[in-house]
């Protein structure tokens, strides 16, 4: 049994209102230790993190997942707890068993998808800030998608990258060049509640055959953004983007548009792991500038 910080076990099994027999390491996760817990009442998912923005991460986890649950599109794990101790941050999680995926769970997928994005707001952003992975992800809420996704999203991933030296002057003045023309490439949409991180490691199939999101980023944003994420690591199953397509068409030319909206994913992974991804930022950047 991993050894759990006796003041994270004591809450966890005041919540679970069962002591915990196990806690066993699970993988998947690059920012926080992620546990399954094994009790008499069953199975349930802790996730640890120890750093000092630890309680607001998980907070705002907890807010989006709600946010989520609310829509009735897809389905979420169930939060059951979270709070702060000296060793760090903890939330605890309805734990997921997964399943098969049955004929039909790719279609039902991207129509569920969809049926999210239709939960508006009168303004692109949400009501509090929250983070991508670990890093911070501001909100402030503007009336069109373009200003919401230069000063929002754009740049302050940018000042990240500068106070890291991540990138060159050359790549800043690339973006400026962009940002002048970004109305240009965007159809006119109302804000859509979107997932804001939605690649293959934040959803699985559960035992029910239903998809279940999780680790969300929310926002009410472009909806073309979920899309975009999927894309980005090889993509999901082409089934999922003709129901989604069925569902609700998105507008001409997004295959041109996507590397737009790709750049502030692939800004995100520059600061988190440097790397190859400040060669593929520059790739998606070269055909609007």
């Amino acid at each position: 049994m991993t050894m759990l910080p006796s003041e994270i076990q004591q809450k966890c099994q005041a919540i679970i209102g069962a002591d915990i027999r196990s806690a066993l390491p699970m993988t998947g996760g690059d920012i926080n230790q992620a546990l399954l817990l094994e009790t008499d009442k069953g199975r349930f998912f802790l996730k640890l993190n120890s750093s000092p923005n630890a309680a607001n991460m998980f907070e705002a986890e907890v807010a989006g997942l709600t946010l989520l649950a609310s829509a009735n599109a897809l389905q979420t794990p169930a939060v059951l707890g979270l709070g702060a101790t000296p060793a760090g941050g903890f939330l605890l999680l309805e734990y997921m068993e997964t399943g098969y995926q049955p004929p039909g769970f790719w279609e039902k997928f991207g129509s569920s998808l969809a049926q999210l994005h239709r939960n508006t707001s009168p303004s692109f952003g949400l009501g509090h800030d929250n983070f991508i992975g670990s890093l911070p992800q501001p909100n402030c809420q503007h009336d069109n998608w373009p200003d919401f996704f230069i000063q929002e999203r754009l740049l302050p991933q940018l000042d990240i990258a500068k106070q890291r030296n991540r990138l060159q002057s050359a790549d800043f003045q690339a973006f400026e060049r962009l940002f002048k023309r970004l109305p240009e490439h965007f159809p006119a949409e109302p804000p859509a509640l979107t997932h804001g991180d939605l690649w293959s490691g934040n959803f699985l199939c559960g035992a029910n055959g239903n998809p279940i999101i999780f680790d969300p980023a929310v926002s009410f944003a472009h909806r073309e953004m979920d899309l975009a994420m999927s894309r980005l690591f090889g993509g999901f199953d082409r089934l999922f983007y003709r129901s989604y397509e069925e569902a609700w068409p998105l507008a001409p030319g997004f295959e041109q548009r996507l590397p737009i909206y790709q750049l502030y994913y692939l800004l995100v992974h520059v600061n988190l792991f440097g790397g190859s991804y400040v060669g593929s930022v520059r790739s998606a950047l070269q055909p609007f500038i």
